[in-house]
C-alpha cells in the first residue's frame, strides 16, 4: 500500500495555538458545486448519476437517459446555488467554493459570481468523478485540467484539492507534484489541519468531513428534517466550542446546492447560521484562510 495510515495523530497533545482574535473554533461553510459535470449519458459514462438524488435508487434503466436525475442537478445550478449566494452575501459570511471544474466553465454565470467575491475555491476534480477508478495518467491530467479551467473561469487559481469522496492511492503524491494546490482535504480524521510528508516534502491537510455535511438529508435512514439537522449542526458546534477554550477546534459544514438549497432544508442553514453568530469566540473562515493560519503559526517539523 502507498498510502501509510497514521492511527496516532495528535493523541494526548492537541495543538493549542489559537484562531485569528483569540478564537476557539472556526467554521468553515463549504459549497460543493459540482452540477453539469457529474456522470451523465452525454458526457459519454454510459449511465446517469445516481447519487444524491431525490430518490434512493434510480428508476431509468441503466443506459439510458434519467432526465429527473439531471433535472434535479440542474436545481442545484439554477436555484440552489443562487439561494446559498445571497445568503452569505447578505450575512457577510465568507464561504469555500468546491467546485468540480467543468460545472463552471458550463455555467460562466455562477464563476462571475464566484469571481465578483473573494471566497476561495478548492478544486473537487475537473468532473465530479472518483478519481480511485482513474487510471495515473488520467488522474494526473485532471489534477492539471482541474486547476487551470478553474483559473480561468474564475480569475484566480484553486488554493486546495478534494476528492469525490475518496482519493486514490496516487491523489495526494500527483497533487504534490502539480506544485500548484497548497492543500489537500482529502481526510476525514481529524478536526484540525495537520502535516504529512509525500516524497521528502511536507504537505498540509484541511480534513473535510461527511459528518456535518447535508448529504445527510438525502441519506436512506439518516436526517431527513430541517429541524434535526439543525439541531444536530449546532450540538456538534456546541461540543467544538467548548473544546475550543483549551484546543483549537474547526467544523466543515458540507452544503450542495441541490440539497439544502431547497427551501425546507435552507432553514436549517439559517438557523446555524443564527446560532453561531450570537456566539463569541468563533472565526467564520475560509478554508484558504485557516490552512494559511496553520502554515504560519503551526509549521512543519525543521521548517526554518
Amino acid at each position: 500500500m502507498s498510502a501509510a495510515r497514521d492511527l496516532v495523530g495528535y493523541a494526548d497533545r492537541p495543538p493549542t495555538i489559537r484562531w485569528p482574535g483569540g478564537a476557539g473554533v472556526a467554521v468553515n461553510f463549504v459549497i460543493n458545486y459540482e452540477e453539469g459535470t457529474e456522470y451523465s449519458i452525454g458526457d459519454g459514462d454510459g449511465r446517469s448519476e445516481a447519487a444524491l438524488i431525490e430518490v434512493n435508487a434510480p428508476r431509468v434503466p441503466q443506459g439510458d437517459r434519467d432526465l429527473a436525475s439531471e433535472s434535479m442537478y440542474e436545481y442545484g445550478s439554477r436555484v440552489g446555488y443562487w439561494r446559498l449566494h445571497r445568503l452569505f452575501a447578505e450575512r457577510g459570511l465568507p464561504a469555500t467554493i468546491c467546485a468540480a471544474a467543468l460545472a463552471l466553465e458550463r455555467n460562466p454565470k455562477v464563476a462571475a459570481a464566484i469571481a465578483a467575491t473573494d471566497w476561495d475555491v478548492v478544486a473537487h476534480g475537473y468532473r465530479w468523478i472518483e478519481h480511485y477508478r482513474l487510471d495515473e495518467a488520467t488522474e494526473r491530467e485532471h489534477i492539471a485540467k482541474a486547476y487551470e479551467t478553474i483559473e480561468r473561469a474564475v480569475g484566480r487559481p484553486p488554493a486546495g484539492w478534494y476528492c469525490r469522496y475518496s482519493r486514490s492511492q496516487h491523489t495526494r503524491r500527483l497533487v504534490v507534484e502539480h506544485g500548484g494546490y497548497r492543500y489537500d482535504s482529502d481526510a476525514y480524521n481529524d478536526e484540525v489541519p495537520y502535516w504529512t510528508e509525500i516524497e521528502g516534502k511536507s504537505h498540509l491537510v484541511v480534513p473535510y468531513s461527511l459528518v456535518t455535511n447535508d448529504a445527510k438529508l438525502l441519506a436512506s435512514g439518516g436526517i431527513t428534517r430541517a429541524a434535526d439537522f439543525a439541531e444536530f449542526l449546532i450540538d456538534t458546534f456546541n461540543v467544538l466550542h467548548r473544546e475550543g477554550q483549551t484546543t483549537p477546534r474547526m467544523m466543515s459544514v458540507g452544503l450542495h446546492p441541490r440539497v439544502i438549497g431547497h427551501p425546507g432544508r435552507f432553514a436549517a442553514l439559517e438557523a446555524f447560521i443564527d446560532h453561531i453568530t450570537a456566539t463569541d469566540g468563533v472565526w467564520v473562515a475560509k478554508r484558504a484562510d485557516i490552512a494559511a493560519h496553520w502554515r504560519a503559526a503551526m509549521p512543519p517539523a525543521g521548517a526554518a
